[in-house]
């Protein structure tokens, strides 16, 4: 037996090895809950990786999630205040009483390791699963019938089901997912000011994405707001020094990479994936992937993410790299804490965290969303306020709110002649879309045109402006802003 001189060992003697078990470590576990009870940092290392219910010992899945409730509260961590919210929840005496806390954190004296003892018992946790749905497809295999393609079919999704919830990875540097193109130095900086989106007559009007605030960017499907996105964060880092956590539950990391390049080098997509581009844009290629590769951008391209996890995440990048602004694409996507009644109390509840955790780490939060399907009911149909999907909260809780709208989508060049005889017909707005500043916490409200570029899917400003424009000086040179 490992002596008790060495609290951080998780002791072999501790994990119950009984046969017939599904994988498990009950020691692993009790180390996590000790580490939550020893150290404030341990809440943000260890909630990006393991869940309640990933505990096998279901006492301790108890445990673990009211020390998650009593961290999302801000309160302190303590045996008493564990055992006061475990009775609230009815679990107290099911657990063991306050003694068996009290034994969990006696048995062990600090929290080092207790990411690798997270990881074990999610680990453990994703292998129960993985049983679990082997026997689920061994009674479809078995209960057979004609159609055995509809049966593979169904044995796919369960296990595309299990990938798909066990991937919530973690952030991955743009330089990285660039390297199969060409490894450059990166480059880190920090600051106080408001982040800059790159785009000048946005950031005349905004002051910038000032931070502590939500802002939201909205649109139908499919007129750019992961391609907006994009730009903002290419601008805030490479143009501003900022640093940037990019959340994507839609779209995979080494796609979003590629549209950056796309955008940076004005090399189109599909032939940047094909390789098949000159002298001269491999030239401009190795150039833009310089600029990108530096920038400290951070893509998290898990698919199923809540805000606790958006939380903890960005602390972590916070105390490591620093953090100018967030981006999460896209709300409707992101899931709430606990039971909720409704899909629209569950946005409400999405909301407020996402404008809580720009005050918390005072940096501004940018997050998509979805427009319901009215703005395609009315002619012209540009976004209003109203148009937000499944709840009004979202326009409660934005400091900012902003629509895209792109005409040419609506209205074909002949349309539009029909519409307009007297017009060249080179007067479509082929190309052209407008920001709409709907609501605008701290000043006026606006619409603001800027190009289209379908070729590299981004926008770019209207006109350059020359470097004597300085009334945004703060935001560092001008020149970038384009």
């Amino acid at each position: 037996m490992v002596s008790d001189s060495r609290p951080a060992q998780i002791r072999r003697d501790d994990r119950p090895q009984q046969a017939g078990l599904p994988p498990h470590d009950i020691a692993a576990e009790e180390a996590i809950i000790a580490a939550l009870l020893l150290d404030d940092d341990s809440y943000a290392r260890v909630l990006p990786i393991v869940r309640p219910e990933d505990f096998f010992r279901e006492q301790n899945g108890w445990v673990y999630e009211a020390c998650l409730s009593l961290s999302e509260r801000g309160e302190a961590l303590t045996v008493p205040t564990v055992a006061h919210e475990l009775e609230r929840e009815g679990h107290l005496e099911s657990v063991g009483g306050e003694p068996y806390l009290q034994e969990i954190a006696g048995k062990y004296f600090t929290a080092i390791g207790v990411e690798a003892h997270a990881r074990i018992v999610a680990r453990d946790a994703m292998y129960r699963r993985l049983m679990q749905i082997a026997g689920q497809i061994a009674q479809l295999a078995s209960a057979g019938g004609p159609d055995g393609a509809r049966v593979i079919g169904e044995a796919e999704s369960l296990l595309l089901g299990l990938r798909t919830a066990e991937s919530a990875g973690d952030f991955k540097r743009l330089r990285e997912l660039l390297d199969g193109f060409l490894e450059v130095p990166a480059e880190e900086a920090e600051g106080d000011a408001p982040v800059r989106s790159g785009f000048m007559d946005l950031d005349e009007l905004l002051g910038g994405f000032k931070r502590g605030e939500l802002l939201i960017l909205a649109a139908r499907t499919g007129v750019g707001k992961t391609s907006l996105m994009l730009n903002f964060a290419r601008n805030a880092a490479v143009g501003g020094h900022g640093t940037v956590a990019m959340f994507s539950l839609e779209m995979g990391a080494e796609l979003l990479a590629q549209r950056m390049l796309s955008a940076e080098s004005g090399v189109k997509m599909a032939r940047l994936r094909l390789g098949r581009h000159g002298e001269d844009e491999e030239s401009r290629v190795m150039h833009a992937h310089g600029q990108l590769a530096s920038a400290p951008i951070y893509i998290d391209d898990s698919a199923m993410l809540s805000v606790p996890e958006i939380r903890a995440k960005c602390r972590r990048l916070q105390a490591d790299h620093g953090l100018d602004l967030i981006i999460v694409d896209y709300l409707q996507l992101l899931h709430g804490a606990g039971r909720i009644d409704t899909r629209a109390n569950e946005i409400s509840q999405i909301s407020r965290a996402l404008k809580e955790l720009s005050r918390e780490l005072n940096v501004p939060v940018l997050a998509a969303a979805q427009l319901s399907r009215a703005v395609e009911t009315r002619n012209p149909h540009i976004p209003m306020l109203s148009d937000l999907r499944e709840s009004g909260s979202i326009e409660q809780d934005a400091d900012v709110v902003m629509f895209i709208y792109r005409e040419d989508i609506y209205l074909q060049a002949e349309d539009w002649q029909d519409q307009n005889p007297g017009a060249s017909g080179a007067q479509h707005p082929t190309g052209l879309a407008q920001i709409i500043v709907a609501k605008n916490r701290n000043g006026p409200t606006r619409t603001i045109s800027i190009r289209w570029v379908p070729e590299t899917a981004s926008f770019q400003d209207l006109l350059l402006r020359s470097e004597s424009y300085s009334d945004f000086d703060e935001f560092g040179d001008p020149s970038m802003l384009n």
